[in-house]
């Protein structure tokens, strides 16, 4: 029997602090809520004291949640753990995480004070909270460039004073995981009363080793973890949820685990991209655009004969349908052939070999090939396509709301429909959805600048989710939003069998009329 490790998540607390990336209390409920379905042990609510807002998501999630322990944050201070007991009135399990600084650093520059009253001010912060609640996390800020001695003083004396769990945090992101794990090891052997306790790790990402220190921490005796989505928090980041379930789950030589269910791990992360408007980079471990997909032919062969050659993990592991064979100049034949099958083409070894030299050479003309490039390699003119741009118009500004006009030829009909948005592109977006009158879910949309300048011209990428299934489109311009329309025309372009609403009145019109 593997030992559970409980995950403790910070994307509403850490994650949050980012810049730019400030939610509103509905919007922390609603990643609450699919946290919960995640399976996280412990949601860090907030920071109660810093703001209203803050206080006010901490009552409103402890009253939305009920299977995770609630926790919201404070310094040493009475009135910060005052504000923090109050906001947990409503929560089903409620925990109070308080702390002090414990490096050299924090102890004499941050706080102008000494070792001793360091230690006191944190055990009068412990036994303060623990009137409030049963569950207390005390965490020793710095711990990562602590003195190992002095830490262990202090870890010992605020679980003697009441500390369920203890928090090593490597504040700074100084540490290397050698170094982590041994300060780990180092608390388990000199801490008399450590088995008292559960020893957490929380790791940034200032030198890219959170997940690695995080992992090291375990192996040498800590069993809480703290995470974020997608890695979100601080400076270069925190710990990502997604690395270490997943590496838990692919490495069954390790004796650990976590109830986190593995399959809603993309959904979530699509959810905190989108909510705090923070894109999630493309070669991103678990997560990325790119974290399946495949443009090398060598590793483009081996996965189409065997999946497991170049793939640790399955993509719908992780709640994404299939991984991508990405079509470049270093495609191999198999993975033109496995296009040219999905579109319907079966090519003899002959005529494969003909069509690989005409790709090569689109390929090597065009960066990105799609369906319609390969369509045009077999038939010679580019498909028809379903919806096609004639004219956008949007009126935006403050306070004026976006307000866009859009108009599609389908077939040899216009149509056209207006709609408003929070933004010029949202505006634009939904009133294509009212044209095509279907629920096209938009999954990731990102800008890209090619040159710089003030003639620049902007690339966009949008992923939409139609019936499960994920489509990616492209679009160019030197206007943003008409980067944004074409690339999202791009790619429901590329949904089968998708019609426009007023297409399908106006045959069933002519029908009736018959």
């Amino acid at each position: 029997m593997s030992d559970k490790v409980f995950v403790f998540d910070t994307t509403l607390r850490d994650g949050e602090q980012v810049p730019g990336c400030q939610l509103n209390t509905n919007e922390k409920i609603q990643i609450a809520k699919n946290l919960e379905l995640l399976g996280v042990d412990i949601i860090e609510a907030g920071f109660p004291i810093s703001s209203p807002g803050d206080f006010n998501s901490v009552v409103a999630i402890s009253k939305a949640v009920s299977e995770p322990v609630i926790c919201a944050l404070t310094r040493a201070v009475e009135k910060d753990i005052d504000a923090a007991a109050e906001s947990l009135m409503y929560a089903k399990r409620g925990r109070i995480h308080t702390g002090i600084g414990a490096s050299e650093f924090h102890i004499r520059h941050k706080f102008n004070s000494t070792p001793e009253k360091i230690i006191e001010r944190a055990v009068a912060a412990t036994k303060y909270a623990k009137k409030f609640v049963e569950d207390v996390e005390f965490y020793a800020e710095d711990a990562g460039r602590a003195d190992n001695v002095f830490l262990a003083r202090m870890i010992e004396a605020v679980i003697k004073a009441g500390a369920t769990t203890v928090n090593i945090p490597d504040t700074t992101g100084y540490c290397l995981p050698e170094m982590y794990g041994q300060k780990i090891k180092f608390l388990k052997e000199n801490v008399s009363n450590i088995d008292q306790a559960i020893i957490s790790c929380h790791c940034h990402n200032d030198l890219g080793m959170a997940t690695a220190n995080t992992l090291s921490g375990v192996i040498n005796g800590a069993r809480q973890i703290e995470v974020t989505i997608n890695g979100i928090g601080e400076r270069a980041g925190n710990t990502s949820l997604e690395e270490m379930a997943m590496i838990f789950q692919t490495h069954k030589d390790l004796p650990f685990h976590t109830d986190i269910k593995s399959k809603k791990i993309y959904m979530n992360s699509l959810l905190i991209s989108k909510m705090m408007r923070m894109p999630v980079q493309a070669n991103k471990a678990i997560v990325g655009r790119n974290a399946f997909a495949h443009s090398s032919g060598i590793h483009q062969d081996g996965v189409l004969k065997h999946r497991e050659s170049y793939e640790i993990m399955a993509p719908n592991d992780v709640g994404l349908p299939d991984n991508a064979i990405i079509l470049t100049a270093r495609s191999g034949k198999a993975a033109l052939n496995f296009h040219l099958k999905r579109l319907g083409y079966e090519l003899s070894t002959e005529r494969l070999l003909s069509a690989y030299k005409s790709f090569l050479e689109m390929a090597d003309r065009k960066k990105d090939i799609c369906d319609d490039d390969l369509i045009e390699l077999m038939e010679g003119k580019q498909p028809e396509r379903q919806f096609e741009i004639s004219h956008v118009q949007v009126v935006c500004g403050d306070p004026i709301q976006a307000v866009a006009t859009v108009e599609l030829k389908i077939g040899q009909n216009e149509f056209r429909e207006s709609a408003t948005g929070n933004g010029p592109v949202n505006a634009a977006i939904r009133a294509i959805d009212r044209i095509i009158g279907e629920q096209i879910e938009l999954g990731e949309l990102l800008i890209q600048s090619m040159d710089g300048g003030s003639k620049d011209k902007g690339k966009v990428h949008v992923a939409v989710k139609h019936k499960e299934q994920m489509y990616h489109g492209f679009g160019l311009d030197n206007d943003i939003v008409m980067a944004s329309v074409r690339a999202y025309i791009n790619a429901i372009n590329k949904i089968k069998g998708l019609k426009s609403r007023r297409e399908k009145r106006m045959k069933a019109a002519a029908a009736m009329s018959v």
